[in-house]
Parts: structure tokens; sequence; C-alpha cells
């Protein structure tokens, strides 16, 4: 039985998440509750929880707070945010679940499901440190994303990854002095990276448009990229590609 912590200053969403877990989840246990950042800190230290489910926006300060004043990280951390875009963006570069107010059940279900495999080997430092850069920077090509692999934390520039490439539920991050498998879809970096700065150009690729050095024609067209990868263009992509490509200089 996995032990929930919640922590969040609103007691309707207290009771509306101990509801949707005690009856539409198996394997986990609400084991304590708190509003604040002092009890919340008290109680995390007290129960030891396997996972924490933190809201951001606190009576007397943020989740932010509870993390730097507890003793040890060894839980999984799920953020309850009302944040705007931006913060999510932050969220979603940094590699963090998170679940957004007003909660819906299924959204919670999926994510609660989704860590069960994960709950090991955990260190937020370094992501807590991405997702601070990130809400700093403006620009897509400043931001930094965190890619998890089985072992491995890698924090990368967004300006040094050259495509990502789809391989069933995985995606293959290609980036100037490596190669990183991350368990997650093409399509939920698609919707993660700048669609300025990304472009989706096949069913398997995304590439970064400042690493095209040319759109090659034959046979149905195909990008050569700063690495003298050769990207397929799909049909239904190819006028995109070309506009985008169109616009850099702009």
């Amino acid at each position: 039985m996995l032990k929930i912590i919640i922590i969040d200053d609103e007691p309707h969403a207290i009771t509306v998440i101990s509801k949707i877990i005690e009856n539409y989840t198996k394997g986990f246990k609400i084991i304590a509750t708190a509003d604040d950042v002092a009890s919340g800190v008290e109680t995390i230290n007290k129960y030891s929880p396997d996972i924490l489910l933190l809201d951001i926006n606190l009576s007397d300060g943020t989740g932010f707070d509870i993390l730097n004043q507890i003793k040890t990280h060894n839980f999984k951390l799920i953020f309850i945010t009302a944040y705007d875009q931006y913060a999510i963006q932050a969220f979603k570069f940094s590699a963090f679940d998170y679940i957004l107010k007003p909660v819906d059940p299924d959204e919670l279900i999926s994510v609660l499901e989704k860590i069960k495999p994960e709950l090991s080997n955990i260190d937020y430092s370094t992501q807590l440190k991405t997702f601070f850069e990130n809400l700093q920077t403006s620009a897509n090509s400043e931001k930094k994303i965190v890619l998890k692999t089985h072992d491995t934390i890698f924090v990368e520039n967004t300006k040094d990854l050259i495509y990502c490439k789809a391989d069933n539920n995985y995606t293959e991050f290609h980036i100037i002095d490596k190669k990183v498998l991350v368990s997650n879809t093409l399509k939920h970096y698609e919707n993660t990276l700048d669609n300025s700065t990304f472009i989706r150009c096949h069913q398997s690729y995304i590439v970064n448009l400042f690493h095209i050095k040319k759109y090659d024609k034959r046979d149905g067209g195909f990008l050569i990229l700063s690495d003298n990868s050769q990207i397929p263009v799909s049909a239904s992509k190819k006028q995109i590609v070309l506009d985008a490509i169109d616009n850099l200089g702009k």
C-alpha cells in the first residue's frame, strides 16, 4: 500500500482528491493531510510518505518552501496547481507530474497509476533547479529540459536538441553530444517543445528548425540537419516545414 500525504490550503480540494483516491484507485492510502507550510513540513517528516500531492500556493508560503525545509525527498512528488500556462510549461520541461485545479478525476487517477513503477531512486534537486531556471527564461532557446531514463537524469539546453525520433511509446533524443531514450511518446514532446523552434515534420520525427542545413526535394523531400542526419518530411507536413524555414529569416 503506497502512503499519500495531501498538502493544500483549500479544504474542498483535499476532500475531492481524497474521495477520488479512496473510491477509484487501488494500492494507495491517504495517511495525512496538511494545509500550510509549517504543518506540511511537520507532517512529511513525521509520516514519510511514498507520494506527496503538493499545492503550489499556500496560506503562509508556497509548496517550494516546504521542499526547501524538509529533511529528505524520498517520495514521489505531484504538484497541484492553478498556475498559468507559462508555469505549466516549466513543469513539463522539468519533467514534473502535475494536476490542474479544479481536479479532474481521470487525470488524477492516470497520474497515480503512471508513477507506480517510478517510486525508486528519486532525487528532485536537479528537477527543481531546472524548474526555477525555466521560470526565469522567456525564450525557448534558453530553456532546459529534463530527460529521465531508468538510471540517469539528463538536463539539456533545448537549443542543443537536434531532433526527436519516435520509438513506439519511447522517444529518442538526438543531442549535439549524445542520444537519450526516454519513456514518453513523441506526442508528449510535441506538446511540450515550442512550435516556433521545433516542428513535427513526420509521424516519427520532430526537428529543431535551427539545426536544419537544407531541404532536399528528392525522394519525396527530406531535411539535412547539423549532424548530417537525413530526416524524412511527410507530404502532409511539407508546406508547414517550408513555411517554417522561410520564417526563420524574418
